[in-house]
């Protein structure tokens, strides 16, 4: 299929304008090939960068999206633009993986989502939000519920951050 019928604006664009204010209309997809196969589709963006809602001080993160599609993926200049908009954003860390979860369950109705945050030490403190979905009625519910109680069982060694 064309990128002309798939509607997809921000591929190939050469004009490519960064915005910096948080923008969910940013976020396009496209026809998932393979539905006939469960698969994931991961996303790492280590330069996310949001404000804190109470000092506007900056936060940087790892943002880690993993996904199984349904009938739509996203596509990954759409997503690094919408990523890139939470610039001047100011939210909770908590706040913004479960923002970017629920705007890409809007946008492609998953089997199952997940997005987690590593976000950068302030104050000598580092925050890791995780959140998950599955579709509900279906078999990727149950793997959410058991992803999230099991998500923590073998924390990381912090010692970089």
């Amino acid at each position: 299929m064309s990128r002309e019928k798939e509607n997809l604006t921000k591929l190939g664009s050469q004009g490519t304008k960064y915005k910096t204010d948080y923008d969910p209309e940013l976020l396009e997809s496209f026809s998932n090939k393979h539905m006939g196969n469960d698969y994931y589709v991961k996303f790492n963006c280590p330069e996310f960068t949001s404000l804190c809602p109470i000092t506007g001080q900056p936060d940087f993160a790892t943002i880690t999206i993993s996904y199984v599609p349904d009938e739509r993926l996203v596509e990954s200049k759409s997503l690094k633009l919408y990523l890139f908009s939470f610039r001047n954003h100011g939210d909770f860390h908590e706040d913004c993986v479960n923002i970017i979860m629920k705007d890409l369950i809007r946008l492609l109705d998953p089997k199952y989502i997940e997005v987690t945050g590593k976000f950068l030490p302030r104050g000598g403190l580092s925050i890791d939000p995780y959140c998950n979905y599955g579709k509900p009625g279906t078999r990727w519910e149950t793997v959410a519920w058991n992803r999230l109680t099991q998500h923590d069982m073998y924390p990381e060694k912090v010692d970089n951050r």
